[in-house]
């Protein structure tokens, strides 16, 4: 698409399934990150090697700009139902250029709560920096399991960082929809030489855009 920023896809992938070398409850493991999670849910694997995913991204690639999009958690359904992917992000422009990109593409996202000084004590360890999944399962899963992933770049790390979970709207029965094509080719479409993404992307100079320094800002951004 014509593309003239600094864009990199990391593919997160992991075949789940059992065999003698399998994660087991009370398992410790060293991410890439260099901080330590005790496992006491085999089901919640897939934040594992998206942790590895960003923090690769912020480490080895230099990203200042980093999208992980995942069919994560069972509960953004819950939270957002069906037609709507749930959003959480470290920035509130992103977020609203987020709901935008949706809104113009057709692919509807809506964000979650951002609030990891209140949430991130659910995965609290006595023997490890964090667990991998919850302590109580009512108190907003979905945003939760975000902030996992968002735990291994850092809440302190400068960069932008937007969490797409798309569990829910990228099937319909036993059908794939395609959904988040869409939604990344409007969301960066202003990076674009297509004039058609230009036109729906919600970052860069048409409409409703974002201010000007974000507008600026997002050009100079190497973008994962």
């Amino acid at each position: 698409q014509g593309f003239k920023d600094n864009l990199h896809a990391v593919f997160c992938l992991a075949e789940n399934a059992v065999g003698p070398r399998a994660t087991r409850p009370d398992d410790i493991h060293v991410l890439y990150s260099g901080k330590t999670v005790e496992i006491n849910n085999t089901d919640a694997e897939g934040r594992l090697i998206l942790a590895d995913g960003v923090a690769y991204a912020c480490k080895d690639l230099g990203a200042d700009i980093i999208l992980d999009m995942a069919t994560l958690t069972g509960a953004q359904g819950i939270a957002t139902g069906k037609y709507h992917a749930a959003v959480l992000t470290n920035n509130e422009e992103w977020e609203k250029a987020c709901v935008k990109a949706g809104r113009n593409c057709g692919d509807l996202v809506h964000p979650l709560v951002y609030c990891p000084e209140l949430h991130f004590s659910e995965f609290t360890s006595a023997v490890a920096d964090m667990k991998n999944s919850v302590a109580d399962r009512d108190n907003t899963p979905s945003s939760c399991a975000g902030l996992f992933i968002a735990s291994h770049i850092g809440f302190d790390w400068p960069g932008v960082w937007v969490h797409i979970d798309i569990a829910a709207p990228v099937h319909a029965g036993e059908r794939a929809t395609g959904y988040g094509v869409a939604l990344l080719l409007s969301l960066f479409g202003g990076a674009s030489e297509d004039p058609l993404l230009n036109m729906v992307s919600p970052v860069g100079c048409h409409g409703d855009s974002p201010p000007e320094d974000m507008e600026r800002d997002s050009k100079r951004r190497r973008l994962v």
